[in-house]
């Protein structure tokens, strides 16, 4: 269509917008189609030879493309192909010759363009050719005022975009928050992870410091005697015809050598025990009196020239305590032997009293040693590794003193066992003072007997075993062989022990105890774990209601006696916590 006036600029904006229309384009695509080819078409006209062509692509997509055209020099002003440009995409070529400015509008994705449609597109611009200027006012003012309805209705939706958008933000914000939070925990928890493994990195570089000072002080210790053995063994085997005396007194030696040896291996072993919590008591009545007077006849030998051995009687009213006698010579020999090995001048003295474990009338009464030496004592710096497993406080005093560094934190781990604890106190040149508090628990009179006692047992010759050691202490014995008939026996006779098997049948030992505890009718009857198994720290936990857990092995009616007569069930286990020394706890 040819465009030389006005009116022509007019028809071509007109007929684009209603091709459009018929195409299938969007309506606000058919308003800016017809926008720039009307600004294009006045900003070319009076160009030679103007005129529009209208072109129905297929391919690859459905376009509609007007090309305005025109002979000579005729320029398209800036301004008519900017305003255009900010529509549509404008193609404009232009030479001395002529010039054409291009644009395509994108129609619907159904539109097929076929022969129909064309006939129907020539009518449709055949019809819109020659309107007034009136018409094409009014078809823009149409334009114009569904354009403003068509901003209207976007600036709507764009302020329920943004109220959504406000939402959003909100809800946002409360997600940072809570995440931030969360970050924020997870952080603290990071760091309390950091710490703890900085703190189980120092523990496991102290368990490596203590493998390095076993080693080195063990493998020392371990080859004096053995080498001492050796050696004499050699010499009685190389010379048969040394004088008997001669003889006589290698064999002695190597028999002194062969019992420190085997001491030092009970020693290592009792330590490994009590690290496990597999070292139990074996309750019994305890004479004080003789176990002072065996530390005294034994270790008198060991005090220097010039040092004084004292070691006091025992306390009035001590008479026979429960206790177990191995493990407080251990104790006492352990202190007392490291208290003479540091001092050079002076005494070292044990002291044996009775006092009560608190202020009230009604408390426990405790068995309070103390042992005291004037020897070397030990710097401050040192004081908190003096019950450190192999560690020995480095100085002059050292030399010509062997020892493993095992003699002090054994001795405390031996009063934990037996519900005490140990406190060090001391000065570097004024001597130590160790002081060992445990429970007086009174044996009570010599054969004491019982009323009733109900023995559960499934093993028929362990029960054998067992009858007349019962039968030693009480007047009455019942037997169960289960779980179930222990329980009933017990409530049938209302006894005045129990004395249970740990591994019964579907019913253990460790039920029947929880039995026991959980009835208030029966949870004061005093009850004595027998097992031939080495117990866990689990399983100790689960026995802490029982008077005592005794090995059926070497089972003596004394033992059981004791342990019956101790007067509560922490006495025959060690402490979960034992008690902390109120001096520091790690060293020699």
């Amino acid at each position: 269509m040819p465009v030389a006036t006005v009116q022509d600029t007019f028809a071509l904006r007109r007929s684009a917008h209603a091709l459009a229309d018929l195409l299938g384009a969007d309506g606000q695509d058919a308003v800016r189609l017809a926008t720039a080819l009307s600004e294009l078409g006045r900003g070319l006209l009076g160009a030679d030879g103007l005129g529009a062509a209208f072109d129905l692509c297929a391919e690859p997509v459905p376009v509609l493309r007007v090309t305005l055209a025109w002979r000579g020099g005729h320029r398209l002003p800036a301004e008519a192909l900017d305003a255009a440009g900010r529509l549509l995409a404008v193609e404009h070529a232009q030479d001395a010759a002529g010039g054409r400015v291009r644009v395509e509008q994108r129609l619907g994705p159904d539109t097929a363009p076929g022969t129909g449609l064309v006939d129907r597109a020539r009518r449709l611009l055949a019809e819109h050719t020659g309107p007034s200027a009136l018409e094409d006012s009014r078809a823009q003012t149409r334009d114009l005022i569904a354009a403003l309805e068509h901003t209207r209705a976007q600036r709507e939706e764009l302020r329920r975009l943004n109220q959504e958008l406000e939402e959003t933000n909100q809800g946002v914000l409360a997600l940072y928050a809570e995440l931030s939070e969360e970050l924020e925990e997870t952080n603290r928890g990071v760091v309390a992870l950091y710490a703890e493994l900085d703190e189980k990195s120092r523990q496991l570089r102290e368990a490596s410091e203590a493998k390095s000072r076993f080693w080195a002080n063990v493998s020392h210790e371990l080859r004096t005697p053995v080498n001492a053995v050796v050696g004499l063994a050699e010499l009685l085997r190389t010379d048969p015809d040394a004088p008997p005396a001669e003889r006589a007194r290698q064999l002695s030696l190597i028999t002194d050598s062969g019992r420190t040896l085997l001491s030092l291996v009970d020693e290592l072993l009792d330590v490994a025990k009590a690290e496990s919590g597999t070292l139990e008591p074996q309750w019994a009545p305890l004479d004080l009196r003789a176990v002072l007077a065996h530390l005294d006849g034994t270790l008198r030998g060991l005090a220097r020239p010039g040092v004084a051995l004292r070691i006091g009687a025992a306390p009035a009213g001590a008479g026979m305590l429960l206790g177990d006698e191995t493990m407080l010579v251990r104790i006492l020999r352990n202190l007392l032997s490291n208290a003479l090995k540091f001092t050079e001048h002076g005494s070292v003295a044990l002291d044996a009293r009775i006092e009560p474990a608190g202020d009230g009338p009604d408390a426990p009464p405790e068995l309070v040693l103390t042992v005291s030496d004037t020897g070397v004592g030990i710097p401050a710096d040192q004081q908190e590794r003096v019950f450190e497993e192999f560690y020995q406080v480095k100085g002059t005093h050292q030399r010509g003193r062997r020892g493993t560094g095992l003699g002090l934190p054994y001795a405390r781990r031996l009063a934990g066992i037996l519900g005490g604890g140990l406190r060090l106190a001391s000065e570097p040149g004024r001597g130590t003072v160790i002081t060992v508090r445990l429970p007086a628990h009174p044996a009570g009179p010599a054969g004491a007997r019982w009323d009733l006692l109900v023995a559960v047992d499934d093993d028929p010759v362990f029960r054998e075993v067992l009858r007349p050691l019962l039968h030693g202490l009480a007047d009455r014995v019942v037997e169960a062989v289960d779980g179930p008939s222990g329980l009933a026996a017990v409530r049938a006779h209302r006894p005045d022990a129990v004395v249970l098997d740990l591994h019964l049948g579907e019913v253990d030992g460790h039920q029947v105890l929880a039995e026991l505890r959980a009835d208030p009718e029966l949870v004061d009857v005093p009850v004595v774990v027998l097992t031939s198994a080495t117990l866990t720290a689990a399983d100790r936990e689960r026995l802490a209601h029982a008077r005592a857990v005794l090995p059926k092995s070497g089972l003596t009616g004394a033992r059981i006696a004791a342990a019956l007569a101790t007067p509560r069930p922490a006495a025959a286990r060690p402490p979960a916590h034992p008690e902390a020394p109120e001096a520091p706890e790690d060293g020699a």
